[in-house]
């Protein structure tokens, strides 16, 4: 077998549909577009959510709920995290190894264990958090 003798499989290429070519083609005249309207022009494409003239679903349903302007949305951390950082963990020192954003205020959470003592700096702390760093010999400040 040589390179000039390799063709694709029997049955696995198509020949291209050649449209608007004559009626004998039988995909002449509007060739498969129907007739007049958006989806028989080019550049043709439907917005997301229309649903061809009726009521879009986001316009049916009622309105419910509204967004608070004035909530604070913290980065969470948990306990489990803070053990492996050691000595004294701080926003600055979190943003740095790529655990929260930077600019955004701390929140620490109680999910996991912390066995060494660590001094953690935060805006903010969860009950459990506290309880877990004081017990493992550590300190928790809080930032105003």
């Amino acid at each position: 077998m040589k390179l000039h003798d390799l063709s694709p499989a029997p049955g696995s290429t198509h020949s291209r549909k050649r449209v608007g070519r004559g009626p004998g083609s039988g995909l002449g005249k509007t060739a498969g577009k129907g007739h007049k309207g958006g989806q028989s022009r080019s550049g043709y494409s439907s917005r997301p959510g229309f649903e061809g003239g009726q009521m879009p679903l986001i316009r049916r349903v009622p309105k419910r709920g509204f967004t608070n302007i004035f909530r604070t949305e913290y980065a969470v951390i948990n306990v489990a995290q803070l053990g492996q950082l050691g000595g004294a963990v701080t926003p600055d020192l979190l943003a740095e190894r790529g655990l929260v954003h930077r600019g955004m205020p701390v929140k620490v959470l109680g999910n996991g264990e912390i066995s060494s003592a660590v001094t953690v700096s935060a805006h903010k702390f969860s009950k459990s958090a506290r309880e877990k760093i004081e017990a493992a010999g550590g300190r928790c400040e809080e930032l105003g």
